[in-house]
């Protein structure tokens, strides 16, 4: 299987998990996906075939930015790196709804978190961690 049909595969999968959890995040199949991180230990399969790839073709060095940047020029390396994104902007999405569960913040107020988790992985974490902040002082 090429790179790039990995490619065509993960991002969709991806893309479906962060749709049932920002618009059910109730519903008995997300929460079973959830409750067992399905997508991301799926994911993250993927990811230790490439990495193991990567690494045998060459080698992996993050010593410098230099030689990260020579990684991403490998097909290999970049969906390696990709799919690291997907599962791990998975999981914070993840843990920002199990987080909720708890805190019992409208959706509505948490689904800006998970988009901006989605896009743009850190930003949607310290969105929610300001969130959770500002309900707690009311609390």
């Amino acid at each position: 299987m090429t790179a790039n049909t990995v490619f065509s595969i993960v991002n969709p999968v991806a893309m479906i998990m962060w749709l049932l959890m920002i618009l059910t995040p109730n519903w008995k199949v997300t929460r079973f996906l959830m409750d067992r991180k399905i997508i991301p230990v799926l994911l993250s399969c993927v990811y230790a075939i490439y990495i193991i790839i990567s690494m045998r073709s060459g080698g992996l060095d993050f010593s410098t930015l230099e030689s990260v940047m020579e990684l991403f020029t490998k097909e290999n390396a970049v969906l390696a790196g990709w799919v690291h994104y997907l599962a791990f902007d998975l999981l914070v999405g993840m843990w920002i709804l199990d987080q909720n569960r708890k805190l019992e913040i409208h959706h509505l107020i948490i689904v800006p978190c998970l988009i901006g988790t989605f896009m743009l992985g850190p930003i949607g974490f310290l969105l929610f961690i300001i969130i959770r902040r500002l309900f707690n002082k009311q609390s």
